[in-house]
């Protein structure tokens, strides 16, 4: 199986070449998905007019906490809108353009690609590192 790593599944992956003999127990592979990968239980969007628009919030430590927008933009938009499942990103809002969220301001210069499948997969500050002023929350409007 040869995969680039932007697949999001592995059905998605091209095959590789095929091989006459049988594979034989010894090689088989296996995979198994560990790490910090964000579900959409951990990402929300709140106090927008549906489902797949509002301010961005993430879960970390059991509390619920702001996205700073000081660097973010369309790619960490359409991350997030994949990631809950709500189509391409149109906007990504800042200026706590959805209202102010938790006091609590979780992650700041977010810099994605746009090919990340979690937010937690883009280069950020340290969770809780920050230095965000109040109504500077970070949203999206996803299609």
């Amino acid at each position: 199986v040869n995969c680039s790593g932007a697949e999001e599944e592995l059905g998605r992956c091209r095959p590789g070449p095929r091989d006459p003999h049988t594979c034989p127990h010894l090689e088989a592979a296996a995979v198994e998905c560990t790490g910090s990968n964000a579900s959409s239980e951990e990402l929300r969007l709140r106090d927008g007019p549906g489902r797949c628009a509002g301010r961005v919030e993430v879960l970390h430590l059991g509390r619920w906490g702001s996205v700073c927008d000081d660097t973010w933009d369309l790619a960490a938009a359409q991350v997030t809108c994949r990631q809950l499942g709500c189509g391409a990103a149109l906007a990504a809002p800042g200026g706590a353009f959805f209202g102010r969220g938790p006091d609590l301001t979780w992650l700041s210069s977010v810099t994605c690609t746009g090919l990340e499948t979690s937010l937690r997969d883009c280069p950020a500050r340290t969770w809780g590192e920050h230095t965000c002023s109040p109504g500077r929350e970070a949203g999206v409007v996803c299609a």
